[in-house]
């Protein structure tokens, strides 16, 4: 009779401890799929504020044509669904590129438009490396969470598989919506 008792008791305690287990996973990786939402959220945004910079730079330096186009170019390869690290790092390159006509162009530069598109983006920019930095440490918890022990002895059985840090994340892939077509033209 003690007997039956005591292994109900340990059994019980087994099942507090796994319910316990479970739903800590449960918040952390939470926590790790709404640093990727992030993520997406401020590419979502880098995305959007493409085509409005290159149409201000359009209207002053239009014979930039091969600038302008591989940006464009570029932004929609970043865009699509097969979204590669090495994309948004040509997006990047082209990015800059665009950005350093600002310097060649001094109207450019001093246009309140080119001004504003480029802080915001900035602003995006500094966003997207705070949001990874978040996303990392959030990956980092439930990484560790589910190595603990006694963790280790449930998670694999329940379904939690080990976060990356190392690449993009699937949301990345980000379908960028249509942004309104703006033209600041001579």
């Amino acid at each position: 009779m003690w007997t039956a008792i005591i292994i109900l008791g340990v059994l019980a305690l087994i099942a507090l401890l796994v319910i316990g287990i479970y739903n800590r996973l449960v918040g952390l990786r939470q926590n790790v799929q709404q640093g990727v939402a992030d993520i997406d959220a401020q590419l979502r945004l880098r995305h959007d504020l493409v085509p409005n910079l290159v149409e201000t730079v359009r209207g002053y330096a239009s014979h930039e044509k091969e600038t302008l186009d591989s940006v464009i170019a570029a932004r929609n390869k970043a865009a699509q669904g097969e979204v590669k690290s090495s994309d948004e790092a040509q997006f990047k390159v082209a990015l800059d590129k665009l950005l350093a006509l600002g310097e060649a162009y001094p109207d450019l530069k001093a246009n309140v438009n080119f001004q504003e598109l480029q802080r915001e983006l900035s602003d995006v920019e500094d966003k997207l490396a705070a949001s990874r930095r978040a996303l990392n440490a959030a990956v980092s918890r439930f990484n560790t969470a589910r190595e603990s022990f006694p963790a280790i002895l449930f998670a694999g059985a329940l379904g939690f598989e080990q976060a990356d840090f190392h690449r993009l994340d699937d949301s990345e892939e980000g379908v960028v919506d249509q942004v309104p077509d703006i033209s600041f033209r001579k």
